[in-house]
Formats: structure tokens, sequence, C-alpha cells
């Protein structure tokens, strides 16, 4: 059951049976959580490399990639987007920097789009083994330091596109096993 954003700090979260959060809901941010049967360093090697980025993405945004897979923090591929695939803002076919910005092997990782976007907002995942060759993943989505009149344009990418993605990425991993 999706819970509607909320505007306090606490969050509000959906439990599922298993009593692990599905998502939460905090002011700016949005954060959606999937247990995959794999191991996360499986899940890892998909998450670090922008082919991976463009071969789950749910929203339909990401079209292609330039780069190479990221090592460590400060690493960056470019993402060649199609922003009317959301058909909210007549950007068309336009280039991303993704720049690293937490790289922890097999654990989290996460990026923002750097200095050339002035919207500061950034992506990210974390990876909790939960046993039995099973990752909990979390995929989140932060927003909490954009301000003006941009802000109302926020979430850019909801949170059923992220819960897709996790979808889409336990297919991705089970084919590569």
């Amino acid at each position: 059951m999706l819970l509607p954003p909320i505007t306090g700090e606490e969050p509000v979260r959906d439990q599922r049976s298993s009593g692990m959060p599905d998502t939460v809901y905090l002011t700016d941010r949005i954060e959606v959580t999937r247990p995959i049967p794999a191991p996360s360093s499986a899940i890892f090697d998909i998450l670090r490399s922008p082919a991976g980025h463009v071969a789950i993405d749910a929203s339909g945004m990401l079209q292609d990639f330039t780069g190479e897979p990221a090592e460590k923090v400060g690493d960056t591929f470019v993402i060649h987007m199609d922003r009317e695939s959301l058909n909210d803002f007549p950007l068309g076919k336009y280039d991303v920097t993704v720049h690293i910005i937490i790289f922890e092997l097999n654990k989290e990782i996460a990026w923002n789009l750097g200095p050339d976007i002035p919207f500061p907002h950034f992506y990210g995942y974390r990876l909790e083994s939960s046993g039995n060759g099973v990752t909990d993943v979390t995929s989140y989505y932060d927003w909490s330091k954009v301000t003006g009149d941009i802000k109302e344009r926020f979430p850019i990418v909801p949170a059923s596109a992220l819960r897709a993605t996790l979808g889409i990425l336990e297919r991705t991993v089970r084919k590569s096993l």
C-alpha cells in the first residue's frame, strides 16, 4: 500500500508481511526496499556500472551511456537522457554526468549530477544481506537541498519508478548469475 508523502520529520513506513519497510516517505526523500535473491556483490556490479543504470531504469529517461563502471568516490560517467519519457518538462534529449558521492563496495553507492546541474538532488542504493543469499536493496532519492520555486517540481522520479527499477534490477541480476 502506498502512503502519501508527509511533511513532518517522522517517516511513514509501509510494512509488508515480512516486517521490512517497503516505502519510506520523508519530507524530501523517498526510500523503497526490496529483497533480491542474489549476493550483494552481483547487485553492486550492476549498480556501479553505467550500462547497469540504463538497463534497470524504469523511468524510461536513461537511454545510453558513455564511460566505465565506478571504482571510487569521485568517479564519473555520462548518461544520455530523454526527458520526453516523463512528458513533464520539455528538455528533450540531453546528457548528465553522474558523480559518485558514496562508494562502499557491495554496501552502498550514491551519486548526484555534479555542479553543472543547479538542483542539488541525489540518488543511491544501500545493500544489506538478510541471509540465505538474499540482499535487501534500498533505492533512495533525496532532494532535501533543493530550494526555491523549482522545489515544487520534486520529486521528479516517483516512488513507483524506484520500486519498478528494483524489480528490473532483480530480473537483471538473476539473468547475470
